[in-house]
């Protein structure tokens, strides 16, 4: 990665890799719960890539498996009381099944996670630089000035002004854009080949948004890593992400180019989701609502999980919507895109229904 900082015996990133190699490689990803009322598949045979230099966009409802599976990358779950099957592999190191230890070994230094809610992420009893010093030290052999030196240059990198005097201050002295941008500065420290960024926005208000937004797209190309960022904002995905996975109840749907996907849905569920935003254009825009409510994980409805929210079942010839999982497949007529839904084309079905509106 890069070595702007003079990290000791780091590669430049085109030294190590190419833009768009795989470094995040999800296969048949399956995460499961017991609970009293039975089994919870909260993420059900996912598959997809992160690759270096790209934004990839995991986008769905609350509950949909979007922060769960990327909690299996960094191995957060507790082994007692979870399965996870399928693979993950970061690097090439496949990861299920890998010991404490190992995820211990690659957090921060491999992948890192910018949370939601940068307050309790961050110690509130040690200062900031001393936090971000502590995590580049767990994997280099460093002098404790050495590390304090490399929280400061971080720091300074993410735009917190006067990072000397910062680093020497506590979570509860930064705002709520300070911390998030001192998250980052914690997650890049070690110069991870992939950055998951859950909800990085969602606590800020709209500028601080924006600027936190251009600060992850900024380091990213400094930097050459993969990003995934866990979002239910299709705005933020519009300005920001290369790839899109779009999930439900616990399962891709449709993923594609973000630019695409956006503009040309194949999925009934995409479409609703992009219908129920207010439009930036002249025209006038009726929100129309997705009809009900997500289904329960402990028992998903046979057939297609979004079937008794879609209104387009009824196209479908037969009753496959109602009896079959539809599965991966090309989107008639769009390279580089897959969709599970049983309409013939779906695209023209989409478009149509979107011109008699």
């Amino acid at each position: 990665m890069s070595t702007a900082f003079g990290s000791p015996g780091a590669q430049t990133t085109a030294e190590a890799t190419h833009p768009g190699d795989v470094v995040l490689d999800v296969v048949d990803l399956t995460v499961t719960f017991p609970t009293e009322e039975g089994q919870v598949r909260a993420v059900s045979n996912l598959t997809y890539q992160a690759r270096l230099g790209r934004t990839l966009a995991i986008v769905g409802e609350s509950g949909s498996g979007k922060s769960v599976s990327s909690m299996a990358v960094l191995g957060l779950h507790n082994p007692k009381r979870t399965t996870i099957t399928g693979s993950i592999r970061l690097d090439g190191q496949e990861l299920v099944g890998a010991p404490r230890s190992t995820f211990e070994r690659i957090r921060s230094q491999k992948v890192a996670m910018v949370f939601q809610d940068p307050q309790s992420s961050l110690h509130p009893f040690y200062k900031v630089g001393k936090q971000i010093a502590e995590a580049y030290r767990a994997h280099h052999n460093v002098s404790r000035a050495v590390a304090e030196k490399r929280a400061v240059e971080m720091l300074d990198l993410v735009g917190i002004p006067n990072p000397q005097r910062r680093a020497h201050q506590y979570p509860h002295e930064f705002s709520g854009g300070m911390r998030q941008r001192a998250m980052i500065a914690l997650g890049l420290v070690n110069d991870p080949k992939l950055l998951i960024a859950d909800e990085p926005t969602t606590a800020l208000d709209v500028t601080v948004q924006a600027q936190i937004l251009d600060l992850i797209n900024e380091l990213q190309k400094e930097f050459g890593s993969a990003v995934i960022l866990i979002t239910h904002d299709l705005a933020v995905v519009a300005e920001t992400a290369d790839d899109i996975l779009v999930m439900y109840a616990g399962r891709g749907v449709e993923k594609g180019y973000a630019k695409e996907v956006l503009a040309q849905p194949s999925m009934p569920y995409t479409y609703g989701l992009l219908q129920s935003l207010p439009s930036h254009s002249e025209d006038v825009h009726e929100l129309k609502a997705i009809p009900g409510s997500p289904p329960s994980l402990l028992k998903l409805p046979s057939g297609c999980s979004f079937h008794p929210r879609c209104s387009f079942k009824d196209q479908v010839p037969g009753d496959a919507c109602w009896t079959q999982l539809p599965e991966w497949r090309p989107t008639p007529g769009l390279a580089n895109r897959q969709v599970r839904c049983h309409l013939p084309d779906p695209v023209a079905t989409l478009r149509q229904d979107e011109g008699i509106r």
